[in-house]
């Protein structure tokens, strides 16, 4: 198979789940921008001789292709971060900051080679977490993702003045360095060690915050069959409304279950009136089919898979977007309709809701 195929000479590309966008698309362009992130922290890999670095570098090279999976296909719950991803920088920040003093002044980049590149690959990593804010407002993004982009600049700017340190002849404190092993030493094994100690305490909390029924839904959902409980769908719905708010739109949120059954509808004040029954089917309709109504509609038009499936099941299947699958595990726990807008306005704020859904169950 030869590498090139000739299918985006005219400027456009497709993702997992939407085909034929531009290739200046905001998601386009934080792919891309994730991509060099990716290969300066490559370069910057040549020029360390520390294998415990090395390979904390490539666990977040591994992560941001996580993210960049995540961005081209939204609907799948494996590729969103979780909070000990973060977690994890985090402890490797406060590692290395107790190394070395942090300087008072102002940083002017080029102290030597590799402190040098590192301040290279920051300002790509800012750039790419703008783009991917600039994504999460048009099409909402992977809350983790997001909060591990931030932490990720402020890792590189720590790493970078740790190098200096090191180049100014023994900044760094060589007890602890010791005490920790060779620069991110010990952080596997701590981050290993705190991380389970963190995931049993966070479960008890969890466990006595819960009521039994709530545990009882979390523990059927990650199995695949339960469904969005009505405190949930509140919660996302909430979220739903105030990011539309901020966008200025006035919309109906319908969510229902699994089984197409209307769990929780909102009508924002100054919403249309027949938007309430069109969120309502958009909501049926995304577990119906198993797929967003803006992918839906795709496939409806004249000579593809499912056209003329809206005149079925009595009218209640629609196939303009705003619709989309709730899903866990890759389980149907529900469904979510948005509508209001345009097509591709309603579809948006529901894929916004996707990337809260991890927060509010």
């Amino acid at each position: 198979m030869k590498i090139y195929t000739k299918t985006g000479d005219a400027g456009m590309t497709s993702l997992v789940h939407t085909k034929n966008i531009a290739k200046s698309d905001d998601r386009v362009d934080v792919m891309g921008t994730i991509d060099e992130l990716t290969s300066h922290i490559g370069l910057t890999k040549t020029k360390i001789k520390d294998q415990q670095i090395i390979h904390f570098l490539e666990e977040i090279q591994q992560m941001l292709m996580t993210i960049m999976a995540g961005i081209a296909d939204s609907y799948n719950m494996k590729y969103k971060l979780k909070e000990e991803d973060t977690a994890k920088l985090e402890h490797e920040i406060d590692r290395l900051e107790g190394l070395y003093e942090r300087p008072a002044h102002f940083i002017l980049p080029g102290e030597n080679p590799i402190s040098a590149q590192l301040d290279v690959t920051r300002t790509v990593a800012r750039r790419a977490e703008r783009c991917l804010s600039q994504v999460s407002i048009k099409f909402g993004a992977d809350s983790g993702a997001r909060r591990y982009m931030n932490r990720l600049a402020d890792y590189l700017y720590v790493l970078a003045r740790y190098y200096d340190a090191m180049a100014d002849g023994g900044s760094v404190s060589r007890k602890e360095s010791s005490d920790a092993g060779s620069p991110a030493s010990g952080s596997v094994a701590a981050e290993s060690s705190a991380t389970a100690g963190g995931q049993v305490k966070g479960g008890n909390a969890m466990a006595e915050n819960l009521t039994q029924e709530a545990l009882i839904q979390q523990v059927m959902m990650r199995m695949g069959q339960g469904k969005i409980t009505l405190e949930a769908s509140k919660k996302l719905i909430q979220k739903i409304e105030e990011e539309a708010a901020r966008r200025g739109k006035k919309a109906v949120i319908a969510v229902c279950g699994p089984d197409g059954n209307p769990i929780a509808v909102h009508v924002m004040d100054g919403a249309f009136l027949v938007s309430f029954d069109v969120a309502v089917r958009k909501a049926y309709t995304s577990v119906a089919v198993k797929m967003s109504t803006m992918e839906l509609s795709k496939l409806a038009q004249p000579g593809q898979t499912f056209y003329g499936l809206e005149s079925l099941d009595g009218g209640k299947i629609v196939i303009f977007g705003g619709g989309v699958p709730l899903m866990v595990n890759g389980n149907i726990i529900g469904g979510l309709g948005v509508s209001g807008g345009t097509g591709e306005e309603d579809h948006s704020l529901a894929e916004y809701g996707l990337s809260v859904l991890q927060e509010v169950l």
